[in-house]
């Protein structure tokens, strides 16, 4: 579903143009997950030379305080910091500096708006108290769990966050109502047995058969799901070292697991664990586990997402209504399990690179939006 009204702006270009040179800065400086130390000096050095508010450091985050002139229900919103491992690979005057890592991801784009909507709430200060949040390690679901505790430890009320999307108009507002993005998770098994020299094979015991058997169970798991989408992804497996010599004695599985429900999710992690046990009682091998890069459900507030809407409407922004969710996974699940809110996705272009490719690069034309809309739901009562 499509509506479409004029557009129209309220953003200072004075301010777009220094939240485009910050984009570029932070573009040049990537930091993986959990590495982020440059990228929260770069924020905070320009939030102190453009804005009054403070600023509190937490382990490895931080978050800018607005206060609110009459006072009533506190507002957040958050933008995530962290690049990926993925080289540069296109020509840019602000190429990435960090050899194997880009911010492919447009992670750059969303902590630059967020700092545009502070110099917004500078210029025109909010009514109510607003909290800016920049939250490192999105990526592998590691951040959002730990900083969406500020809403509660602030009696937060609203908490908003945008990501690009290619695929739509540039500039449009594009939602979901419920269930927006999946629940994921990394699960890697891995089955232990004894190496051997490989003419002795007796003398062993080899795991890549069991290995072998539990991808091809991988395989079938998701199908037994009906109503809505299930999906296990093999994603590496392994047995041995590859040396002629010497037999496999270990071997590991991983998969992603992904699903519009987390009890789903957790229910084909509980089948794959029981075939590994069995298969390794079978064979005489020893099983173990991890669970990595958890990401919960993200699931939108509609009194949350109307208020979205009434704003980009106000605006003049094109609107989209996604009929299916958007099966990459976004660790602002989390938030949204603490108060009403909603996450939403501004277009970067129809014919626009993907994220997570090397063409990939955040579309400058859409940040007024996002500060644009950010600064409306900060005013709004």
């Amino acid at each position: 579903m499509k509506e479409s009204r004029q557009e129209h702006g309220i953003m200072e270009n004075d301010i777009l143009q220094k939240i485009i040179e910050l984009r570029h800065e932070l573009h040049r400086h990537p930091e993986l997950s959990h590495e982020e130390k440059g990228t929260i000096r770069t924020l905070q050095r320009f939030l102190r030379e453009n804005t009054s508010f403070e600023l509190t450091d937490r382990d490895g985050w931080f978050y800018a305080l607005v206060p609110g002139t009459q006072g009533g229900d506190a507002i957040a919103f958050r933008a995530d910091m962290d690049a990926l491992p993925i080289p540069e690979g296109i020509a840019l005057p602000y190429a990435s500096v960090n050899e194997g890592v880009s911010h492919k991801c447009g992670h750059d784009g969303h902590s630059a708006a967020l700092c545009g909507l502070a110099m917004e709430l500078e210029r025109r200060p909010p009514a109510r108290t607003v909290y800016l949040i920049f939250q490192p390690a999105e990526e592998v679901g590691g951040g959002g769990e730990t900083c969406a505790r500020l809403l509660r430890e602030k009696k937060i009320r609203e908490v908003y966050a945008f990501h690009n999307f290619s695929g739509y108009p540039e500039g449009s507002v594009v939602f979901r109502r419920g269930l927006t993005q999946p629940a994921s998770e990394g699960l890697t098994v891995r089955l232990h047995g004894r190496c051997t020299h490989a003419s002795a094979p007796e003398k062993g015991i080899n795991p890549a058969v069991a290995v072998a058997q539990l991808a091809l169970f991988s395989e079938t798991l998701a199908r037994q799901y009906d109503g809505g989408m299930a999906l296990c992804t093999l994603v590496g497996m392994n047995a041995g070292t590859g040396d002629f010599g010497i037999a496999a004695g270990d071997g590991s599985l991983c998969v992603t697991l992904r699903a519009e429900e987390e009890s789903v999710m957790k229910d084909m992690e509980r089948q794959l664990l029981e075939r590994a046990q069995s298969l390794a009682d079978a064979q005489g091998l020893q099983p173990e586990h991890s669970v990595c890069d958890y990401f919960p459900e993200t699931r939108n507030h509609d009194e949350a997402l109307d208020r979205v809407l009434a704003c980009a409407r106000a605006l003049g922004l094109e609107t989209y209504e996604m009929q299916e969710l958007w099966r990459a996974s976004e660790d602002f699940g989390y938030y949204l399990r603490e108060c009403s809110g909603a996450m939403f996705y501004l277009g970067n272009g129809t014919d626009y690179p993907a994220l997570h490719t090397v063409p990939y690069d955040f579309n400058d034309a859409i940040l007024p939006r996002a500060v644009d809309l950010f600064a409306a739901l900060a005013h709004r009562q």
